[in-house]
């Protein structure tokens, strides 16, 4: 992010500079602003980078790196600094992303996070050491967090 921009004007930046999409930058600025809003940040919009919280500094890089419409989001801890139901919201986005074709492919400590996913991997020392496929599991995410539980236990966790 740019100290120098706006949170708004961070998120957009990506778009702005792309060759493969053009648009006016009014409707670059107002799907900005939609995904801000889906993530419950729009409030923030017009504010510097250093006049708002970690977590919401992280839900806009979350719009920062939809606003291509990428194929693919490589996404580090991308709730490690949010509360409960920022964090919720976050994955949220993250799996309708899913369901519309963009392929999510994150690192979490949390098995919340990871219950909410499709295939887990259990990676110790950069090594996988068991690979779990939920999407046959549950659709109640308690059913889903204890049973990816229970499968981390057994193998160590």
């Amino acid at each position: 992010m740019l100290k120098n921009l706006t949170i708004l004007d961070n998120i957009i930046l990506p778009a702005t500079q792309s060759k493969k999409q053009r648009e006016p930058r009014r409707e670059t600025a107002r799907r900005g602003q939609d995904f801000m809003r889906r993530l419950g940040i729009i409030d923030i919009a017009d504010n510097d980078i250093n006049e708002v919280s970690g977590g919401q500094l992280q839900r806009a890089c979350i719009c920062r790196s939809m606003i291509n419409n990428p194929k693919m989001i490589f996404a580090d801890e991308p709730t490690g600094a949010l509360n409960r139901t920022s964090s919720d919201e976050v994955m949220e986005e993250l799996v309708k992303l899913n369901s519309e074709g963009t392929t999510i492919m994150l690192v979490t400590h949390d098995v919340k996070v990871a219950a909410k996913c499709t295939r887990v991997m259990y990676i110790v020392d950069g090594n996988i050491k068991g690979e779990y496929d939920l999407s046959e599991c549950s659709t109640q995410i308690r059913e889903r967090e204890r049973t990816l539980n229970n499968w981390l236990l057994e193998l160590g966790w």
